[in-house]
């Protein structure tokens, strides 16, 4: 290992930072290593509910903050941002000066910070490459960042192969499994009770957890394909309503006021909350129904906690997904009748024996030790 290696963290979501912080901290742990987190985008919104505090309740202190202006599903402002997200990486990077830059997915302001990073020559470390999400435009830039990258952390074996197949060196790409895996079996959770006090919901009636993302490869709107999420869960009056907020991706503007009109009309039932944390949202996962959306997490996390997922839409399609996984189309129609499939025995059954493809019992240590590697 080299002496006093310096790696950068880079982090814009509160989803993100959850895969990322056992990382650090691992990372933090080990001798003659220094982690330089740089927050930025959706942590430093207050709309967002100001993710950058959970970096620091994690112990870090945030070596650098990169500002982005709030996009609001704007396309034209998501490319503003990015341009400004680059210049304020650039800067963090000359200051900083790391010998290694780890960027996990494919959103557009992790698109900046690698480019920032290729054009100084910081070698780049990329988590979860490989994958495959064809309904959003992160398919691309997570291609895009492999091609920049020096090394490469994958998901599942197949992920791996694809990645060598993009031309990286097969000696640089590792099967890792995924960290999010990893976070659901070993993070300590709450007590029901505890939960429930926290985020205003019981856990005693048959709950529904959802989260929805705009999907910004898909030709039909996002707005119309979550009011008829919305209308497949009036059709649900049995059930509680958990829902987080979505990333402020482009095309997305008009979500987060649709999820605040639908939960004030559904107060006795609904619950919506812009970020939950991992622990949080971890804990959750113990005593929800089942997972609603569109949102990886139902691919890669829910199905090791033996739960249903409904997973609407393009947004994931071409991921590899297990048998829990229920896929629908976006009519209410469509996601009604998932969503009756997902709390009825057989598909609670059918998750309970599932088993997970992104699942590795070493996932963190393999990670680490890529990473620290001279």
């Amino acid at each position: 290992m080299a002496a006093n290696m310096r790696i950068a963290v880079i982090t814009g979501t509160r989803a993100e930072w959850g895969l990322l912080s056992p990382v650090s901290k691992a990372l933090a742990a080990m001798e003659g290593i220094e982690v330089k987190i740089v927050a930025t985008n959706m942590h430093l919104m207050p709309r967002y509910g100001n993710t950058v505090d959970e970096i620091v309740a994690d112990g870090f202190d945030v070596a650098e903050r990169v500002p982005m202006d709030d996009t609001d599903g704007s396309e034209l402002q998501t490319a503003k941002a990015m341009a400004q997200c680059l210049r304020g990486m650039a800067g963090a990077f000359s200051r900083l000066r790391p010998d290694r830059v780890v960027i996990l997915g494919d959103r557009f302001e992790m698109l900046a910070a690698a480019s920032a990073a290729l054009v100084m020559r910081i070698p780049i470390v990329h988590i979860a490459g490989g994958e495959t999400t064809l309904g959003a435009i992160d398919d691309s830039i997570r291609h895009a960042i492999t091609q920049m990258s020096w090394l490469h952390l994958t998901a599942t074996e197949p992920y791996r192969e694809r990645v060598i197949a993009m031309g990286a060196d097969p000696r640089r790409v590792i099967n890792t499994g995924a960290i999010g895996v990893y976070n659901a079996l070993n993070e300590p959770l709450w007590p029901r009770e505890k939960l429930a006090a926290s985020v205003g919901l019981a856990f005693e009636r048959p709950t529904l957890l959802v989260t929805y993302h705009a999907a910004t490869a898909d030709d039909r709107s996002p707005l119309e394909q979550f009011e008829s999420l919305l209308e497949a869960l009036d059709r649900h009056e049995e059930t509680d309503v958990l829902i987080t907020y979505p990333n402020n991706d482009p095309r997305g503007g008009g979500l987060v006021e649709l999820i605040e009109r639908w939960v004030k009309a559904n107060v006795h039932r609904a619950v919506g909350i812009p970020s939950l944390g991992k622990t949080r949202y971890l804990s959750a996962l113990r005593y929800v129904s089942a997972v609603v959306g569109n949102s990886s997490s139902g691919i890669v996390e829910v199905p090791s906690m033996h739960i249903p997922t409904v997973d609407i839409g393009t947004r994931q399609q071409g991921r590899i997904a297990g048998d829990s996984v229920i896929h629908c189309g976006v009519t209410a129609g469509e996601i009604d009748a998932a969503i009756s499939y997902a709390l009825s025995d057989e598909g609670r059954e059918r998750a309970r024996q599932a088993s997970n493809p992104y699942y590795k019992p070493d996932t963190l240590d393999i990670m680490v030790r890529a990473i620290a590697h001279p």
